[in-house]
């Protein structure tokens, strides 16, 4: 099985040493994937657009399955291998963890120490959809990926949830395990961006158990995403 692991990235220099754990906490788990960064065009910076370019990059190079894995969030081995294997065989996007970990400051000083990812510090982030996805290519691409109206922080997963629920009828699978987010500056969560955001957030919770009205969503976005690439922006307004 080829396996490609996507990392949204997008360098800053206070993220840059999660990124370089990140990166290297992938070799030891999957050390037959390939690891490769990825970003997009567009300020500020989509995580919805970025990982929509891995999985688009994966299917480039062959990849039966794609690990899109935030650049300051571990997973455990077990479930990893877990939700790739359930990935390739039934069709759904898997996420390796039931509990998500915010190390913050402590934690992440702990784990850097030699300190188990297990003994660290840390807060649980409850109801936490987002870190660490697992998706054939085409699994992703049946529900529409990432919506790339998000921009800066927040909203594109809880908006991707919804989408995979309503269009291929379930929710996504988890894995019993943990993920373990590491430190770093913030994002802001306040503005424009935010704003606009969690009111598209909005819409996509009132389409959830509507498939139609849901299909209706995605087509929109994915139809401004191509006019955006082709630069025809006059009609994508």
């Amino acid at each position: 099985m080829r396996i490609v692991v996507a990392i949204p990235w997008r360098a800053t220099p206070d993220r840059i040493r999660a990124h370089i754990d990140t990166t290297e906490r992938y070799i030891d788990l999957l050390p037959d994937a390939d690891i490769v960064n990825v970003d997009a065009p567009g300020e500020p910076f989509s995580l919805a657009a970025a990982r929509n370019a891995g999985v688009q990059l994966a299917e480039e190079r062959g990849a039966d399955v794609v690990v899109i894995g935030d650049a300051d969030t571990l997973p455990e081995l077990r479930p990893l291998n877990a939700a790739v294997a359930g990935a390739f065989a039934d069709g759904l996007v898997h996420l390796p963890f039931t509990e998500y970990r915010s190390l913050r400051d402590l934690g992440s000083v702990q784990y850097r120490a030699g300190i188990p990812l297990d003994a660290c510090d840390h807060l649980v982030v409850e109801g936490a959809c987002s870190g660490v996805y697992v998706t054939m290519p085409a699994t992703w691409w049946a529900h529409g990926g990432q919506d790339e109206r998000f921009r800066g922080w927040g909203g594109e997963d809880a908006a991707w949830w919804c989408a995979h629920t309503a269009l291929l009828g379930v929710e996504p699978v988890r894995h019993h395990g943990r993920v373990y987010s590491l430190t770093h500056e913030p994002a802001v969560k306040e503005g424009v961006h935010y704003t606009t955001n969690f009111a598209l957030v909005h819409r996509y919770h009132l389409a959830q158990n509507d498939s139609a009205a849901m299909r209706a969503l995605v087509v929109e976005q994915r139809a401004r995403h191509v006019c955006r690439d082709e630069e025809r922006t006059d009609r994508c307004a």
